[in-house]
Parts: structure tokens; C-alpha cells; sequence
């Protein structure tokens, strides 16, 4: 054996690591900030936020299932870029309390999104709320109109099927104002702050008799958006429209929101959750200022079965999507429509760059993507544009989670300090520094030479920890908890208790009749197996822990399996070449230096005693 080659290796993952440590991506600010781990909420504090469950998609109120499955889609979104520590945790029938490490971080995004939805853009008008918006024509270009199609927008591309015909023709976008407003609303009532509920009849009567009569009579009129500067007594007649609120224009039929140009994106974005869930009806959406009249969703947020972000061929950052089974042929179907404009459904103001229609990808109100579709799709897809990896990434998420069965309101997010946390650290580093000197003092005192090995060994162990944790907190996100303290002190108790195996067993070699040198190796041999499986009964026994558990549990037996690998990785590439070393030194053999004082004194007392012949046992 060589134990210089095991020394090297060892040597070698500890340049690698501590130069990750120092010069990664994350490591940023001087060489202390560096060395910084990322700490938990009970460490360093955090941002707490409450959400209220207002109603499930169907208007009904949430039930303990409902808040349940919220809960797990929230927490996936939290923990979709690693392990991060975060409680997403059930209060009362109602509530879902969001905590997560680190002040002043914005988590009203994690409880947004009723539903997701895939409709096709049908039309397209500006809704910046300008006095005069141009009205579309049929030589109106998309780069000429009011909606932009910018050369970098979203595409959806993927290996187009040799077909391409057939397919459900979408309805005609051009429809019938008012007098076909009962028949097609644009949404449930708002969550509005009247304690008594009113049916969407009873709204959009209060609505019309707020913008008055002539104002309700010039909207139902529109076919298509106004132009104010054809009809500049229209303006006057529409203004009312531009001081309802929110919640107000949520009622009005979908017709009339895309089609008066004073209701703006500023009003359209700020509706109520779930003001555009039912899918059955079309929806007027916005996206960089512009006002898309979108078909009716035929495509699901629960009909996606993946989403994640990659890097293409050309190093460029996109979304691939996958389907489930029922999904895939839904979105193929979609994507042969919006590809061929059956029916030319989607007029010039809607069209991308090459002339195809665009699937606008919709979470509750938002449009958090709108790309054009570049072949009829019968397999896996990629959303491609102008993407980051954080960008790209975001937009993964939303798609892989987003469908929430309730809809929430944020209710008060504070910054939650660390200071019981903070002295419990204290205490609990303190007790674990008196533990770990008692345990070296009792190491010199009992093994001597032998307890160097132990105290070298545990020293290495807790720098792999720490270059790790630091390491895999800019990584993947993990921090570090009081759980995940008490995890690693165990570790470490666990490998103390390797080396009472390793060294008794050294000792018995010795009293059978071997000499140091050669019972080095062999005493190895026999306690690799059992300190072998004592770390793998550890080991199996975090995982399981992590499968199962949540928040600071989870933290705790990621830790406690991290530090049981890397205890493995000391004992096989520094204990035991280290070992074999001491093995060949003057100092071993001496029973004073050595700490086999009991084992080598029997042997040297009777130089011509036999060895001792009973079977070892295997």
C-alpha cells in the first residue's frame, strides 16, 4: 500500500473545494464574507408572510384538501431552486404561513396564480391608455400597430409534424357587443369588499348605472377598439370608464374591456385573482402595455407535466416543455390552429413576426409569456427568446407550478429577527466545544500518539463540512439551521465512536502476537466493515428522514448525511494511510508513545511465548 497517493487525493479535494469556496460564481465581498455559509431563519432571521384563501376556482369556499394541495404547490415553488429551508405551513382553515431566511424578500409572488391557462392571441390594441389609439386595418402590419411584436419575442418551436390540417377551428373573433354580454362574461364576481356577495348581473348593473347610460350605449356599440381621434366626442363618452377600479372592470364583458381604449393594462393588471379562470370564455389580458383579446383556454396548466429551463445548442437559455398524455394532444391540436390561423381566428394586430398566431401562456391575470408557434407540435416543446437563466428559470417555474386551486390575498409580511435563535447557536456551540475538548482530551489520554489521528481526523472532517456548506449554499440553496448544527454534532459523534473500533481492534492484533506493522493493515480489514455499516445505517437513515420530513427536519438529515459521507471520505483517505505511517515509525512501537501501552508490553514480556492460537473470528 501507498498511503501517500490516498494523502494526495485528499489533498487534492481540498484545493478543489476551498477553491470553489473562495472563487466561485457566488463568492462575492472579501475573504471573511466569503467564508460566510447561508444561515437559517432561526440564525439570521427571515420574512414571514401570511396568505388568506379567499375562495377555490369554482367560487366555493377552500376546504382542508384544497388548502393542503395549495400548500405543497406553494412550497414546490419556493424550493424549485434547491433546498432552502423554507416552512410552508397551514394556519387555521384559511391560512398558509410562508417563511423563508433573509430580511426584506418578496414572497407575494408564491401565492399569485389561480389558474394557468394556453390561449390563442386573437386580436391585439394598445392599452397604455394614450388619447388616440390607431385603429387596425386589414393593411396594418404587427410592427405598424399598437400591439408590439418585437423581433426577439417568444417562440414556440419543436420538430413540426409532416401535417398540419384539421383541428378544432376556433371561434370567430369578432363577436357582438352588448347584446351578447349576458352570454359571455368575462369572469366570477371580484373578491370585492361589500360584505354581501352579488351576482355578476348585479356588478355590471352597478357599473353601467356608475359610467352612466350614454357611456354603457357607446361601449356596447364598439366592434372592434375605438379610434377617439375618427370620433373625438367618443372620448368624452368613454372617459368615465377609465375611473373604475379594478374589481369594477372585471365584471364588464370581455368585448368591452378589449374594445374601449380608456380602460387601461394599469386596471386590467390589478383585477382580482382568478378574474379570467374559466376557461370556457374568452379573456382580455396585457402584456408590455398591450391588450390581447385571448380565445378560450384549451390547454391547462394541469395538462403540463414538466417545464424546465436549458441551455440549446447555440448556448442559449430556453424552456422545454412536456405534456401528459390527454395534454399532449390538446397542446398538438392548439399549436395546429394557431399555426395554419384556421378560420384566420387571429387577425394582423395578433400575428408574430412570421406571421403566425401566438399562444399566450396566462397565469390568472398575467400573460407571462406570449410566443409564436413555429410548427404544429406532436412532441416535446421549447419556448425560445431573449431568456437568462434567471429568466428562464422563472418562467419554468411558473409553468410547472401553476395552478393553485385557491386563490389567495397577501395579507402582512414582517421581518422575523434571530435573537432566540441566535443564543440558542451560542449555547449550542458552546456545549458542543466543551463536548468535542473533552473528547480530545480523553483521545491523548487514552491512545496518546493515536489520539493525534483522532483529532487531525475530526479536524478535517468538520473543514470538508464547513467548505461544503458554503459550497452548496450558493449552489443549490441549502442553509444552515440549529437542526442542521445538530445533525452534524451527531456525525461527528459517530465518527468518534469509528475510532474506538479501529484502535481496539489494533489492539487485539497486537495481543494475538503480531507485530504493529503487520497488525496495522489487518485490524483495518476487520473494522471496515463494521464502521462501513454503522455509517451506511446512518446514511440510509438520513435519507429516509429527508424523503419524509419537512422544513427544519429536512435540514436536519441533509446535514447528518452530508457529514456521514464525508466522515467515509476521511477514514479511507486520511485515517487509515496515516495509520500505516505511524505504523513504520520508532514512536509506535514504544508503549508510552504509542497508546498501546497494555497491548505491547504482553508481547515484549515473554519474547519466546507462542502465539496465540484461537481462532479469530471472522
Amino acid at each position: 500500500m501507498r498511503p501517500g497517493r490516498q494523502l494526495a487525493v485528499l489533498g487534492l479535494i481540498f484545493v478543489v473545494l476551498y477553491l470553489l469556496v473562495f472563487f466561485s460564481g457566488g463568492a462575492s465581498g472579501g475573504w471573511k464574507d466569503r467564508l460566510e455559509p447561508r444561515l437559517g431563519l432561526d440564525l439570521v432571521g427571515g420574512t414571514r408572510l401570511t396568505l388568506e384563501a379567499t375562495n377555490t376556482v369554482d367560487g366555493r369556499p377552500p376546504t382542508a384538501d384544497n388548502l393542503e394541495e395549495a400548500r405543497q404547490i406553494i412550497e414546490s415553488r419556493v424550493n424549485a431552486y434547491g433546498v432552502a429551508e423554507a416552512e410552508v405551513v397551514t394556519e387555521g382553515n384559511r391560512n398558509i404561513v410562508i417563511s423563508l431566511p433573509g430580511q426584506n424578500r418578496d414572497l407575494t409572488d408564491v401565492g399569485e396564480a389561480a389558474e394557468l391557462r394556453f390561449r390563442k392571441v386573437l386580436k391585439a390594441t394598445d392599452g397604455s391608455g394614450a388619447a388616440a389609439a390607431p385603429a387596425p386595418t386589414p393593411s396594418a402590419t404587427p410592427s405598424g400597430t399598437a400591439s408590439p411584436a418585437p423581433s426577439d419575442s417568444p417562440k414556440v418551436s419543436a420538430s413540426p409534424s409532416a401535417g398540419g390540417q384539421g383541428g378544432m377551428a376556433p371561434a370567430s373573433p369578432s363577436a357582438s357587443p352588448s347584446a351578447s354580454a349576458p352570454a359571455s362574461p368575462s369572469a366570477s364576481p371580484s373578491a370585492s369588499a361589500e360584505p354581501v356577495p352579488q351576482s355578476i348581473e348585479q356588478q355590471r348593473k352597478a357599473v353601467e348605472q356608475k359610467v352612466g347610460a350614454a357611456a354603457w350605449t357607446a361601449a356596447s356599440g364598439l366592434q372592434a377598439p375605438a379610434d377617439l381621434t375618427a370620433d373625438p366626442s367618443l372620448a368624452d363618452k368613454l372617459k368615465p370608464f377609465g375611473t373604475l377600479s379594478p374589481q369594477e372592470v372585471a365584471v364588464l364583458p370581455v368585448e368591452m374591456q378589449f374594445n374601449v381604449p380608456t380602460i387601461t393594462c394599469a386596471q386590467l393588471d390589478k383585477r382580482p385573482a382568478a378574474s379570467i379562470k374559466d376557461e370556457k370564455q374568452k379573456a382580455v389580458a396585457c402584456e408590455t402595455g398591450a391588450k390581447y383579446l385571448l380565445d378560450v383556454a384549451k390547454v391547462l396548466g394541469t395538462d403540463v407535466k414538466n417545464a424546465s429551463a436549458q441551455l440549446d445548442q447555440t448556448s442559449s437559455w430556453v424552456v422545454s416543455l412536456n405534456f401528459t398524455g390527454d395534454g399532449q394532444e390538446k397542446w398538438t391540436a392548439l399549436t395546429r390552429e394557431a399555426f395554419n390561423n384556421e378560420g384566420q381566428a387571429c387577425d394582423q394586430t395578433a400575428l408574430g413576426r412570421d406571421g403566425k398566431c401566438r399562444v399566450a401562456v396566462v397565469l390568472d391575470n398575467e400573460i407571462v409569456s406570449s410566443p409564436e408557434i413555429q410548427g404544429v407540435l406532436t412532441g416535446d416543446s421549447q419556448i425560445t427568446g431573449s431568456f437568462d437563466n434567471k429568466a428562464a428559470n422563472a418562467l419554468a417555474s411558473q409553468l410547472r407550478y401553476g395552478a393553485l386551486p385557491v386563490t389567495f390575498e397577501p395579507q402582512e409580511q414582517q421581518n422575523v429577527t434571530a435573537t432566540l435563535g441566535d443564543s440558542h447557536l451560542k449555547a449550542g456551540l458552546l456545549a458542543a466545544g466543551i463536548g468535542m475538548l473533552l473528547v480530545i482530551i480523553y483521545s491523548f489520554f487514552y491512545y496518546r500518539l493515536l489520539g493525534s489521528v483522532i483529532f487531525l481526523s475530526l479536524v478535517l472532517s468538520a473543514l470538508l463540512v464547513f467548505g461544503a456548506l458554503v459550497v452548496l449554499g450558493r449552489s443549490i440553496g441549502f442553509t444552515l439551521t440549529l437542526a442542521g448544527i445538530a445533525g452534524m454534532i451527531v456525525s461527528l459523534g459517530v465518527a468518534a465512536d469509528s475510532f474506538v473500533i479501529y484502535f481496539e481492534r489494533l489492539k487485539d492484533e497486537i495481543r494475538e502476537g503480531r507485530s504493529p506493522r503487520s497488525a496495522v493493515p489487518r485490524a483495518w480489514i476487520r473494522a471496515r466493515r463494521t464502521i462501513i455499516s454503522a455509517n451506511a445505517i446512518t446514511l440510509m437513515s438520513a435519507v429516509v428522514l429527508y424523503i419524509v420530513s419537512v422544513g427544519a427536519v429536512k435540514g436536519f438529515a441533509f446535514a447528518l448525511g452530508l457529514a456521514t459521507v464525508l466522515d467515509l471520505v476521511v477514514v479511507f483517505l486520511f485515517r487509515h494511510p496515516i495509520m500505516t505511517m505511524f505504523a513504520r515509525t520508532r514512536a509506535f512501537l514504544s508503549p508510552r508513545v504509542s497508546g498501546l501501552g497494555r497491548a505491547l508490553p504482553a508481547r515484549s514480556a515473554e519474547p519466546g511465548t507462542a502465539r496465540n492460537p484461537r481462532v479469530k473470528e471472522a
